[in-house]
Order: structure tokens, then C-alpha cells, then sequence
């Protein structure tokens, strides 16, 4: 919101030239950046509520419904505010008092008055969409004296300045969804002057409440009670509509996709359409549910082979045609009918969100749309708005030809992860229907669900958001939001930035977050509640929590990520240490935070940002557990049936959280939402061929079968034995020290495999390499750290056996040491690489957007220009072939080039190109197993080899080539690496 968020503005970030004009979306008049609401008296300010008496709220009874109706919110939120509601009059202002006027202009007599006697300029309001003006206006009627003046456009543009002056005065959007409490003011004014919110850049903005069970389908049935239609209870109703309605027009949202999974939203209430348009919202379907029909109708009553159209009861238009003609007339009839403001989806997809059971060829699609089309004409719906939705399998029509009617918006998608797979060609005509895009917080598929917590990037999402707007995708945004609750920030984000992009450049994403925070938490706390929101997104985009185990055979590969499937390395790199620390730390932070929240918060704080947080370090701290304790198993260590107790202990903290949000978080009004499976994941055994994407529906049940994979227990001896276990992994040799070194000292652990505890002692072949502590006693085991004294070591590579003696026997291991003979420069290689953060640059040539924390270990670049390249200077020791691996997200090619491509060279020599996607086989439309490994991972990792023909100082070039490249790191590894999920750590870098 321009206004709200007072954000500065940003250069496109694409190189193609947006298809919009610049002035489309033009405000109806200058933002007043500072806001228009006070809370003390001052010149010229307007007294909403002062000295315990509040302002009448006046409402023409001619007006739309939705605009009577939400004066009633607005005295409502006063009331909230100020313990002071003010009285609702209609039509007229009551004797002797200065009003708030709230109208619509050409539906509204009072702002029409107004307007007539010259007191009301609406020159930027009237025939926009959306728009709004607030106003002091002085003598706006007969015997009034002043009023304040809150007028629109339209309905919606009336109804978001009434919920905008809700906002301003503190009700968050969020009060329903999460319990936040209203700010308390003795009072408040509104400044002199125009003010506005622009008119938005999107037309038709909102989300798609989606994938709702349990957490929705359990909790709101017993809230708002069942639904309506009979045999089906689990039906979602009208009254809890209303509040998803309400929250959307506060968020100015204005479109909506309802639940499907099993719900039918015109027959599980009758009054559910009816409160849509009391609310004034504007409904749709999803891409699987054309002609204002949801797909469970049909399936209610295509049953037993028959459906009540005489048919066959089958979807499909190829043996089932009139059945199917005669259904979807019967939608057409029902919104016209009952005068419903929707989006008409167009086209088919197969029964239960698939491909058309009878082919994918052009004529059968056209000829679907074709009819599809004759009837909207003959119920004379053909002017309404149209939409074909390019998810999955349906963009391959666009891709092989096809083209809907010129008044429908074509919708891209991305592929269920976050990434757009196609963007309007800027070399094809402009279309009057326009582009849109649907797009993803919340997901059911290949190559896992994720639908437990907010797992969103927001830096992730402004590129793409930016990208689309800026190739004119502008007529209609949808993003799956799930159950709406868990995913607040990132809607509130996306309909944010869907209502003036300009507002929200990429350096104003923190800022974006703070008011966010402020909102809801009052400006004191907002620094520290951004900051960890912020850190908890970097750190959870990336890899799902749902993807924290292996994924086994089914729809998906069989990935083996380490030798137990942890995506974490236990050994390289002491990345599960690592990333676990990090979560700790956070979690840590988010105690703190916690300590500092009023009372009246602490409700909404678990729910918006400690909940997720605390349980997600958990969840992690589990991972490691569990993990450690399946690799000591097979090492037969003591320590092994506690590491077992302490991931069985973690998941009791998991399932109390669980518990105490079900049954005692908000006075138990929650009950039965944290049911979403998170951890039990992959088990086929137990749950079938699908285990590996799809959730447990049987995730809390009773250890040890929750935690999958399985924890082991094993039976130690009483003798005690020696076990030796190295940093790295490898049995036998530790990894290379260096001085260039970036990661902590190599470590070794001595382990038992008895019970009865022995004494060690470890002893270095050389006296210039150290151990720490070199002896003692081991009960289960021991970490001793490895160093070298680095000026006494010699020049070169020299190997040092290092013994460990201990309970009757020893094992001697290698120590390999190096230390370089060439000058520093640059980033320096040690262990076999050298790795360098993107944005860690020694030249740039060209123009490049920096993409905060975009990356799964920092910042990203991508292109912004038609050339550039980077260079990072470098010193080797190794010579001879050595690979580079760039580090880039998982983008797909939106545009018509050859493919998604790079370049690298190193030290001027002919630049490499790279196609990301033939490279790595990744397909966006079948969603094969290399595309689900990349978005799993969160990252797109292809290589080069390059030849170095001396140790010393070089320069490695990234080129770019296609502009939608986000280049994240690149690692130079001189030798093979071990496999670790992120990556080897940062390399040190020497002043050049």
C-alpha cells in the first residue's frame, strides 16, 4: 500500500519491457505518505472519537449492502479502539453533529450531495477501480459542519477505506485469525487533507484456500458448526466465510478460489454465494473446476455410474459430453441467477486435479472452451470475465499453439514451489483479456506436501512477483495459501505488492516486515519481531520441514541424501550441527522476545511468529537426534540409546506444543488446527506407494513408529571396546588441514562400545600437530579437537599418523597437512575447494539485482541488463582439471529463448555455456525426479570442468546469458567433496 508502507520505488528486473503502459495504473491522487490518522488534537484535525464521545457514522441505505454493512465493522473496531462505538444513522446526519460519511459515489446520495455542492473533489475517483478518497470536508451538507468523508469509487473501493481507517487506527487484519488485540487510544483524529490508496496495479487479487485438511477441516466445523448440505458435515458454512471475507477486504483483497477438498461452496451452505456477495467479494473456481462449479458437485451426485443429467457419470467430455454441457449450464444459470460477481474458469482437467483422461490434443481443448463459451452466451454471461488457468499439464496447449479467445485472461503458474514457469512472449500482440498468475505458499504433490508452516522466502517471492508485473502479468493474481492461517505474512505480502508493486522495492522487504510486525505488535516490538521473522524465513525456505528425511520410491527418485537419508550431512562440514545450532539460536532469540510481549499478545505472538519457530528448532533438533542415533547403531556406540531418548523426548515437546495450541492457546478456540503431519513422512511400509509425497494421515501416533526413519535401540556389552569416529566421515584419514581453512579445527571422537568406561590417549607422530584433550576417560564417548601449530609446520603436504590407544587396543589415523607455498589473493582454496558468495564479487560489470538472503547460505544476484559478468579473484594450489559448481535456484525458462543459461570461464578464457535445464533434465510440466530434487533442495547445482595450469592467483568470470538466471554461490572444488546439503562453508578471503 502506497500510503501504509511509504516505500520508495524500483527500476523493472527484467530485461524484457513490461507490456503494460506506464501510466495504467496511475492513483487517483498523491499518496500522503506520512498517513491521515492522529491520535492527539491538532489544527485542522477531525475528532473520530475525543473526550468519550465518537463521531456518528452515516450510511445511505441506498448504497451497496456490502458498504452498510461494514460501517457496522468500523463502529465496531472504535469501539475496540476507544471503548467509545459510535452510533450507525442512515440517510441522514443526526442534528448538530459532525459525521463520518462513508459512500459510494453514484450509489450514494449523501456523496453525490456532497460532490454537487462542490465540496468533494473526485476528479482520479470517478470511474476507477477500487479507488478511494478520504477527506475533511468542511460544509459538505446543509447544517453540517464538518465532516470526515470516506468515499469510493465502487463497492470494494468504499469498503477499503472503511477497513483502512480500522487499520490505521490499529485493528490488524489478522484480529479474527490470530487474536491480535486492538491498540487502545483515548482518542482519534483525522488530519486535514486528501488522502488515498491508489489504485491497484492488479485488477483482481486474492487466494485459494486449499489442501484444508485436517487443520480447516477439523477446526471449523466444530467452531462455525457443520455444513449445510446433507451427508456432508464437514462442509464449510457461511459463518465461516463471513471471516475469511472479511479478512480478505481488510487485506483489499477482492477474490477468492474456496475449498475443495471434499466442500462444494455453493451447496454446503445455501447462504455461502449470498454472503459472498453481501461482503462484495468477487468468487471464482480453481483451474480444475470450470464454469463456476466446483468439482465436488459433480462427484456428489455423479454417482453409481450415473449422473443427474442422464449421463454416464463420467468427467468427460469425449463420452459424457451432453451430460457435462447440461451441468455446466446449470452453473451459468445459478450465477445469473443469483447476480454472482465471479471469474469464470474455463477448459477441464481430469477428476481430482489430473490430466483429461482422453487426450491432450488442441482441437478437444478448443472445443471444450468453444462450448463452454456458447453457453455463457446464451445465458448472457459472455461479457463477465474469463479465465484459462495454465496449471501442470494445461500450459502444453498454450505451448503447442493454442490460443483462447482474445477477452480471456491467460493465467500462468509456477510449478507448485514458487517458480514461474512461463511469461507472456513481450513479441506477441497484447491480449484485452490480459495475463495472470497463480501461484504457490501451500502445495499437495511431487516431490512432498508442505503445508504444516509458513516456509516462504519473501525475497524469493518479489522477484517472481516483480518479474510477472514487470512483463505485464496484471489482470489477475491467485496464490494457494492453504488454510489461510500459517501463510499471514506472505498473503499479506502478495496482496501487498499486488495492490502497488512500486511501493515495495527489494531493499524495502525489512521494511516491509517491520510494519508488518508494528501492526500487530505495536512499533516498540516490531524491530525485534521483523528481525526474527525474517531469520526464520531464510533459514525455512531452505528445505521444507516436511523434507527433512529421505524420500523413498513412489512418485518420486530414491534420493539418498547421506548414508541414513538425512539431507543434512552429519559428517561434512558438521552441517547438521550447524544448521541445527542455527535453529537453536533463533529459537533462543524468540524466548527473549516472548519475554518482552504485554499479556494481551502473547496469544498472537505464538500464533504469528514463536509457534513456528520453537516448533521448527524442535523439529530440527529431533532430525539430529534421530539421525545420530541410526549412525551410532552401526557403529555399535554406547551413547546410542540416548541419543533415541532424546529425539523420543523431543517429539513429546513437538506434540505438547501441538496440545496446548489445540486446547488451551486463545481459550481453547483453536481446538483441533495443529493437526498437520510434519514428521512421519516416507514410510511405505506403513503408509503405502504414495508415503513418499504424501502425508501420513497417521503421523501422532504412539513411538516409536512417529518418527520416521525408525529410531533404533541396541543391546551394549559390559565389556568396554574402542571405537574411533573422524570429522568427515572417512574411517581412516581426516580431512586436509590448512591455514586457509575456513571451517572450525578437525576433531576426532573416541567412543565406547561397552558399558564399562576406559581411559584413551592420543598421540601425533609430529609435535607441531596438537590434540586436545590428548587423554582422559571415556564413559560413552569423547571429542578431541585437531590443530597445528602452523609455524613450525613445513611448507607443502606432509601426512602425521595420529594413534589412539585405549580398553586393550588403538587405531592409528591420518592427519594430512598443508600448507601452502603460494602468496594469498583473493578467496582461498583449503579441503579440496574454494567457495564464494555470490554477492562476494571482486568485479562487476554490468547491471545485477541483489537478492537479500534469497540463497540457502546468503545473498543472490540475477541480471538486469542484456550483458554482465562477475568476477571473483582467486588463489589455487591445486593444478590441473578442476569443476565448478554453480549454486542457482531452481528457476524455470519463462521465456522464448533456446533455454536458461550461463557462462563461466576462468582466467579469460572461452566462456562455458550452460543450459540449466538440458543440463540437468528438469521438467517443470512432468515434474520428473530432477525437477523434484531441485525444488526440494531449493537450489539447481550444474558443473563445468576447466583446466588450471598453475598454483597462484586466478579469476573465475559468471556470465550471464539468459536474464531469468539467480546465481546463489559458486565452488571451485579442486578435488571430489564429501556430500553435504548446502554445500561446503565460505571460503577465507585474502585482502587482493
Amino acid at each position: 500500500m502506497r500510503s501504509f508502507l511509504a516505500l520508495a520505488l524500483i527500476a523493472p528486473l527484467t530485461a524484457a519491457p513490461a507490456t503494460h503502459p506506464p501510466a495504467a495504473h496511475p492513483p487517483a491522487a498523491s499518496p500522503e505518505k506520512g498517513g491521515y490518522v492522529a491520535f492527539h488534537d491538532g489544527p485542522g484535525r477531525f475528532p473520530v472519537v475525543a473526550g468519550r464521545r465518537a463521531a456518528p457514522i452515516v450510511v445511505s441505505t441506498a448504497d451497496h449492502a456490502g458498504v452498510i454493512r461494514v460501517a457496522d465493522d468500523v463502529r465496531a473496531d472504535l469501539g475496540k479502539v476507544t471503548g467509545v462505538q459510535p452510533v450507525i444513522g442512515h440517510d441522514r446526519v443526526p442534528a448538530g453533529a459532525d459525521p463520518v460519511i462513508i459512500g459510494t459515489l453514484g450509489k450514494s446520495p449523501l456523496i453525490d450531495r456532497i460532490v454537487a455542492r462542490g465540496r468533494l473533489d473526485v476528479r482520479g475517483l470517478r470511474g476507477r477501480w477500487e479507488t478511494t478518497i478520504e477527506q475533511v470536508v468542511t460544509d459538505p451538507l446543509p447544517g453540517v459542519r464538518r465532516a470526515f468523508v470516506i468515499a469510493g469509487s465502487d463497492q470494494r473501493g468504499t469498503i477499503y477505506g472503511a477497513y483502512d481507517l480500522s487499520r490505521r487506527i490499529g485493528v490488524s487484519p489478522w484480529s479474527f485469525w490470530d487474536d491480535v488485540p486492538a491498540a487502545r487510544h483515548d482518542a482519534v483524529y483525522v488530519l486535514p487533507g486528501r488522502h488515498t490508496q491508489g489504485t491497484p496495479a492488479v485488477k483482481y487479487r486474492g487466494f485459494f484456500i486449499n489442501d484444508e485438511n485436517p487443520a480447516t477441516g477439523t477446526w471449523a466445523p466444530g467452531y462455525f458448526g457443520p455444513g449445510k448440505a446433507p451427508g456432508h458435515p464437514g462442509g464449510l458454512n457461511a459463518a465461516y466465510f463471513a471471516k475469511v471475507f472479511e479478512t480478505m477486504l481488510r487485506l483489499k483483497a477482492n477474490y477468492l478460489w474456496p475449498a475443495v477438498w471434499g466442500r462444494a461452496f455453493a451447496e454446503d451452505d445455501p447462504l455461502n454465494h449470498a454472503t459472498a456477495t453481501l461482503y462484495g467479494v468477487v468468487m471464482g473456481t480453481s483451474h480444475e473446476a470450470p464454469m463456476m462449479r466446483g468439482i465436488e458437485e459433480w462427484n456428489r451426485h455423479a454417482v453409481n455410474g450415473t449422473d443427474p443429467y442422464g449421463g454416464n457419470g463420467q468427467w468427460s467430455f469425449v463420452r459424457n459430453s451432453a451430460a457435462l454441457k447440461a451441468y455446466w449450464r446449470d452453473g451459468a444459470q445459478r450465477m445469473k441467477d443469483q447476480d454472482i460477481e465471479g471469474v469464470i474458469t474455463l477448459g477441464m482437467r481430469g477428476n481430482g486435479d489430473t490430466s483429461l483422461p482422453d487426450g491432450d490434443g488442441i482441437d478437444l481443448m478448443s472445443s471444450i472452451i468453444d462450448t463452454q463459451r456458447q453457453i455463457l452466451r446464451d445465458t448472457g454471461l459472455i461479457d463477465r470475465p474469463q479465465v484459462q488457468t495454465l496449471y501442470k499439464e494445461v500450459q502444453r496447449y498454450w505451448d503447442a499453439g493454442y490460443r483462447p479467445p482474445d477477452d480471456v485472461t491467460v493465467v500462468f503458474c509456477d510449478d507448485n514451489w514458487g517458480n514461474l514457469r512461463k511469461l507472456p512472449d513481450a513479441s506477441l500482440p497484447a491480449r484485452s483479456g490480459g495475463y495472470g498468475m497463480y501461484y504457490h505458499f501451500d502445495y499437495v504433490g511431487v516431490g512432498r506436501n508442505y503445508k504444516w508452516a509458513d516456509t516462504v522466502n519473501l525475497t524469493n517471492t518479489w522477484e517472481q512477483l516483480h518479474r510477472a508485473y514487470a512483463s505485464g502479468v496484471d489482470r489477475l493474481w491467485m496464490v494457494n495459501v492453504g488454510d489461510l492461517k500459517n501463510e499471514e505474512a506472505p498473503t499479506q505480502f502478495f496482496l501487498d505488492y499486488a495492490w502497488d508493486p512500486d511501493s515495495i522495492p527489494v531493499t524495502g522487504i525489512q521494511r516491509w516486515l517491520r510494519a508488518y510486525a508494528a501492526e500487530n505488535f505495536g512499533p516498540g516490538l516490531a524491530p525485534a519481531v521483523a528481525d526474527l521473522l525474517h531469520e526464520y524465513a531464510t533459514l525455512q525456505s531452505r528445505r521444507k520441514p516436511e523434507l527433512l528425511n529421505r524420500r523413498i520410491t513412489g512418485e518420486t527418485p530414491e534420493v539418498i541424501y547421506d548414508d541414513q537419508g538425512n539431507p543434512f550431512s552429519l559428517t561434512a562440514y558438521r552441517e547438521m550441527d550447524r544448521v541445527t545450532a542455527q535453529w537453536q539460536t533463533l529459537a533462543a532469540k524468540a524466548d527473549r522476545v516472548r519475554r518482552l510481549v504485554p499479556a494481551a499478545h502473547q496469544d498472537a505472538f505464538y500464533q504469528l511468529a514463536y509457534y513456528q519457530i520453537k516448533d521448527t528448532a524442535l523439529v530440527y533438533a529431533l532430525r539430529q537426534a534421530q539421525f545420530t542415533n541410526i549412525a551410532y547403531a552401526a557403529q555399535g556406540r554406547a551413547a546410542t540409546n540416548a541419543r533415541a531418548d532424546r529425539a523420543e523426548a523431543l517429539f513429546a515437546q513437538d506434540q505438547a506444543m501441538s496440545r496446548y495450541y489445540n486446547t488451551t492457546l486463545a481459550g481453547g478456540k483453536w481446538k483441533g488446527w495443529q493437526t498437520q503431519p510434519k514428521i512421519g513422512y516416507g514410510d511405505v511400509e506403513r503408509y503405502g506407494p504414495n508415503a513418499p509425497w504424501q502425508q501420513p494421515e497417521l503421523n501422532n501416533v504412539a513411538l516409536p513408529d512417529a518418527i520416521y526413519p525408525h529410531l533404533k535401540r541396541i543391546t551394549v556389552p559390559p565389556a568396554a571396546a574402542l571405537g574411533v569416529a573422524l570429522d568427515g566421515g572417512d574411517p581412516t584419514t581426516l580431512p586436509s588441514f590448512s591455514p586457509w581453512q575456513s571451517q572450525p579445527a578437525q576433531y576426532l571422537e573416541v567412543y565406547n562400545k561397552g558399558a564399562t568406561p576406559f581411559s584413551y590417549r592420543i598421540t601425533a607422530a609430529k609435535p607441531w600437530v596438537h590434540v586436545t584433550p590428548a587423554s582422559g576417560r571415556v564413559t560413552d564417548q569423547v571429542r578431541a579437537t585437531v590443530t597445528v601449530d602452523w609455524r613450525r609446520a613445513p611448507h607443502g603436504t606432509t601426512t602425521v599418523p595420529l594413534t589412539v590407544t585405549g580398553a586393550g587396543s588403538s587405531v592409528v589415523v591420518q592427519a594430512p597437512v598443508h600448507r601452502p607455498s603460494v602468496a594469498p589473493s583473493g578467496f582461498l582454496e583449503a579441503n579440496g575447494y574454494v567457495a564464494m558468495e555470490a554477492d562476494h564479487y571482486s568485479r562487476k560489470v554490468g547491471d545485477w539485482q541483489l537478492l537479500p538472503d534469497i540463497g540457502r547460505t546468503g545473498n543472490g544476484l540475477t541480471p538486469r541488463g542484456s550483458s554482465g559478468r562477475l568476477e571473483y579473484a582467486m588463489t589455487l594450489t591445486t593444478t590441473g582439471p578442476v569443476r565448478v559448481a554453480a549454486y542457482l535456484s531452481p528457476r524455470n525458462n519463462v521465456l522464448p529463448t533456446p533455454g536458461l543459461r550461463y557462462a563461466v570461464s576462468i582466467d579469460g578464457a572461452t566462456p562455458q555455456v550452460v543450459d540449466i535445464i538440458g543440463a540437468t533434465g528438469s521438467d517443470d510440466t512432468t515434474m520428473n525426479p530432477q525437477w523434484a530434487r531441485n525444488t526440494s533442495d531449493n537450489v539447481n547445482v550444474t558443473r563445468t570442468v576447466h583446466q588450471v595450469d598453475r598454483p597462484g592467483r586466478h579469476t573465475l568470470a559468471f556470465w550471464m546469458v539468459d536474464p531469468s538466471v539467480i546465481v546463489q554461490r559458486l565452488v571451485v572444488e579442486t578435488a571430489p567433496l564429501p556430500y553435504s546439503y548446502l554445500g561446503p562453508p565460505s571460503s577465507l578471503r585474502a585482502r587482493s
